[in-house]
């Protein structure tokens, strides 16, 4: 069941090094929200705190609070393992895991949960491949492995291997960015179905693509080389395009920036 975020004063470190600063925002359930600024304001990072990823990286820490329906991601006796389950990530490039069938691939959290009976899998992956718009493509070759599908093949088996689990969150670093165009509409068009069950974050540069998908858009932007990001903000897509509130916003999307 999709569900809402509420990120309040949180600021991300590299070791000593403040990455991003001081963010608040609310991410609505069923709705996408973009995340867009200029490279190194931090929006990636501020993605990966969402789903504890930010700590996997060395001296990676947070300070603040994520609550996801309530529950504070970062509590004391949260599992990060249990929400990354729960907050799903697809990464910029494609990385199904190469020596995996295609089935393998979707089944692979399934199998690492162990939550699910082996005579579920093969509906549960037929599902899950309909749901990333996939199925047609591979259901003639699921033990094929995934790594001989296309660019846009592989990135939406990435999407199917991320909702097999059923997160309530799923979030998107850049998910077409290594994609042709037409791969990149299948993606598109396919976070417009998706965000009828998940709440949807993407990260993306491509500004004409927040546009397109997300109903929220959040600009990020840092003061100077070096400085933290931060959040300059957050409003409905077509308020943010057609009539930003800070000047830094408009300068951004009108090309004016910098």
């Amino acid at each position: 069941m999709a569900k809402r975020i509420d990120v309040s004063g949180l600021s991300a470190y590299y070791g000593s090094h403040l990455a991003i600063e001081d963010i608040s925002m609310t991410v609505e359930p069923r709705s996408v929200t973009a995340f867009i600024g200029p490279s190194g304001c931090g929006k990636s990072t501020f993605l990966r705190t969402l789903n504890r990823m930010h700590e996997v990286t060395p001296g990676g820490r947070v300070e603040g609070k994520v609550l996801l329906d309530d529950e504070n991601l970062y509590g004391a006796n949260v599992d990060p393992v249990t929400v990354r389950r729960t907050v799903g990530m697809v990464f910029q490039r494609p990385n199904p895991f190469p020596t995996m069938s295609i089935f393998d691939n979707v089944a692979a959290g399934l199998k690492l949960n162990g939550s699910y009976k082996k005579s579920q899998l093969p509906e549960i992956v037929e599902k899950s491949l309909r749901g990333a718009n996939l199925w047609n493509e591979v259901k003639d070759r699921l033990n094929k492995p995934g790594s001989g599908l296309s660019g846009g093949q592989q990135q939406r088996l990435c999407i199917a291997r991320a909702i097999a689990v059923e997160p309530d969150v799923l979030l998107m670093d850049e998910p077409c960015s290594a994609l042709d165009p037409i791969s990149t509409l299948a993606i598109e068009d396919l976070i417009g179905e998706l965000k009828e069950r998940f709440t949807i974050v993407i990260v993306t540069h491509n500004m004409q693509q927040a546009a397109r998908v997300s109903d929220r858009t959040a600009f990020f932007n840092l003061a100077a080389v070096g400085k933290p990001g931060k959040l300059v903000e957050i409003d409905d897509t077509e308020r943010i395009f057609s009539n930003p509130s800070v000047q830094a916003t408009e300068d951004y999307i009108s090309g004016r920036f910098g």
